[in-house]
């Protein structure tokens, strides 16, 4: 009798059951798993689909950066050796101009004016040698020197888009301001920007004096990259 009276009542107890309540953190949780992956997802997309608009903010920081100018030169980068091309013997220039700077070179021999490279792309090593060196040699103050020759870090000529041209026929106008009185840079003048060469130091810059034999090419992103600055001084 007691066996039976111990079974009735266990049979009357309720049997226990294990229940979770259902937090607010753990609703979040699941969200989150949800969400995450997503929010990746739709990151993933818009990096791919407007790369080039975070390229151009990138570049329009970097050009901010490099609005800075000492003794009137603005700061230039110095191109890689692997994006230099040979023209002539120990004249390099950049890839992205050596086309246009050929044909500009062969049109203007087809009009019977015949042009000659003399400088092209300088290394900031060579430029500091060039600066210093003949600013002593002259007995020039850094400011004097500047007008004619850049620091190092600030010639365009160091990244490769700027040249320095003469007239095959008038050797003797090479690095002169009278070179502007010779054929070559009369058919520069009214020809040169159709290859997107312009002239770098004209007759009305401030800091630099005038140099008819230097010109720069503008042709390609990277190079109206690195001008930038100096155009919108200029303009």
């Amino acid at each position: 009798m007691e066996n039976n009276t111990d079974d009735e009542s266990f049979n009357d107890l309720y049997i226990a059951e294990r229940k979770y309540l259902e937090s607010s953190n753990s609703k979040l949780i699941r969200i989150s798993r949800i969400l995450v992956p997503l929010f990746i997802l739709l990151s993933l997309i818009f990096l791919s689909k407007y790369r080039n608009l975070i390229n151009l903010l990138s570049i329009g920081n970097s050009i901010r950066d490099n609005d800075s100018k000492v003794l009137g030169h603005f700061p230039y980068p110095e191109v890689k050796k692997e994006n230099l091309v040979e023209i002539q013997p120990y004249i390099y220039v950049h890839k992205y101009m050596y086309k246009s700077l050929m044909k500009m070179k062969d049109d203007a021999e087809r009009d019977g004016v015949y042009l000659t490279f003399l400088s092209g792309y300088r290394s900031i090593k060579l430029q500091k040698d060039i600066f210093y060196s003949l600013k002593s040699s002259r007995n020039q103050v850094a400011s004097e020197r500047a007008k004619v020759s850049a620091p190092p870090g600030y010639s365009e000529h160091s990244t490769g888009f700027a040249i320095d041209i003469g007239d095959s026929q008038r050797k003797e106008t090479d690095f002169e301001v009278e070179f502007e009185n010779t054929d070559a840079f009369r058919w520069l003048k009214n020809n040169a920007a159709k290859y997107h060469f312009r002239l770098s130091f004209d007759k009305g810059h401030q800091s630099v004096e005038y140099e008819p034999w230097h010109w720069r090419y503008e042709g390609s992103i990277e190079a109206l990259r690195i001008f930038e600055a100096s155009d919108r001084k200029s303009q």
